[in-house]
């Protein structure tokens, strides 16, 4: 969704709350290995969590958690962000791709139950330091001077969202299915969803930060969230054929992606949400939740009522708070917003777990 400013401007305008962390997460922190021609860059055992590998001149991530849906933790986070720095300033590598191991999802989510909740319970500096750096990793998503493609296959959700829009190239397939469900568990769109859902054609961003509404297939492109759609049997060869460029251009990458995107005749004619494009921009200009609730009593529609049945299970809180995000964040920068969902994320944990702090 864009290229927004460096970390060192996210950490400047967090202050105190994110400065500290200059140096607890730097390039330094990534161990050095020796080049070969396919580099295992993980200095962990074969069943790591995340895989960074280089292949040619191309930067690898493969999320790992196939049984757990690729869901980020604390560890991948931990081990992502520094590689991709060391990445951004190696010479040798032109591109990175970033994909979820398996063919159920991309990313599901974050692995809140391991990564916050126990945390939370046994070391509260640790559930503190998940959301820092992966926010910080989301912004450095966003700022990556080099070519970024997110192959989004399957379930892309939450934390997914935030490995993979701030990134220069989305690739869909016919099997992605992308939410933001944060409403449901009584927080809010984070992983800069108050940056790019508000960016999305019409008030569609407001419809899906609230309503956790599952886009699938190529809707996910025509919304916006993914700049390319290809056939999932397509999909092994895209990245044999990124892979096999030789010092690409930003104009190579993309050539390729089009040339996979323009042969795709998956769903060509079909959409599901576009047909209600209208009535949610209508439904999702209110400026309050209250005022939505009465628009979609008052239309009455079955899809209206199959909207408004989901949003009375929503957090009453956290659909304010959602709301409110999503209206400041619009205007904005990603780091702003990365920011201010860092605060934001604090004081919801604080409420739920007093010695957050």
């Amino acid at each position: 969704m864009g290229r927004s400013g460096s970390l060192e401007d996210l950490l400047s305008v967090a202050g105190g709350a994110l400065a500290t962390l200059a140096y607890s997460i730097s390039v330094s922190e990534a161990p050095c290995y020796a080049r070969h021609d396919v580099e295992r860059m993980s200095n962990h055992t074969a069943a790591a969590e995340v895989l960074l590998e280089r292949k040619g001149c191309a930067g690898v991530i493969t999320l790992n958690r196939p049984r757990f849906l690729n869901a980020l933790n604390f560890n991948m986070v931990k081990d992502i962000y520094p590689q991709l720095k060391k990445w951004e300033q190696d010479p040798e590598i032109f591109l990175i791709i970033i994909k979820g191991a398996g063919e159920k999802a991309f990313c599901a989510g974050g692995d809140i139950r391991g990564a916050v909740v126990e945390a939370v319970k046994l070391a509260p500096k640790k559930a503190h330091d998940f959301f820092r750096r992966e926010y910080i990793l989301n912004n450095a998503i966003g700022s990556f001077q080099k070519p970024y493609v997110a192959l989004i296959h399957g379930i892309t959700m939450g934390a997914g969202a935030g490995l993979s829009v701030h990134g220069q190239f989305r690739v869909a397939t016919e099997k992605t299915v992308f939410a933001m469900p944060e409403t449901a568990i009584g927080l809010f769109p984070d992983v800069g969803g108050g940056y790019f859902l508000p960016r999305l054609q019409g008030k569609l961003g407001y419809f899906l930060g609230l309503t956790g509404f599952r886009v699938k297939g190529r809707d996910v492109y025509t919304a916006g969230i993914a700049t390319h759609f290809v056939d999932s049997e397509k999909l092994v060869m895209l990245e044999e054929d990124l892979l096999a460029l030789k010092s690409p251009s930003e104009e190579n990458i993309a050539d390729i992606l089009e040339t996979y995107h323009t042969k795709s005749r998956i769903d060509q004619d079909k959409s599901y949400i576009f047909e209600h494009m209208d009535k949610i921009n209508s439904w999702f200009s209110a400026n309050t939740v209250e005022q939505i609730i009465e628009n979609l009593q008052q239309d009455g529609s079955p899809f209206a009522l199959e909207q408004l049945k989901v949003i009375n299970k929503m957090s009453p809180t956290s659909l304010k708070i959602a709301l409110r995000q999503l209206m400041a964040g619009s205007s904005k920068t990603l780091q702003e917003v990365l920011t201010m969902e860092y605060r934001l994320v604090r004081a919801f944990m604080h409420q739920l777990y007093p010695q957050f702090k």
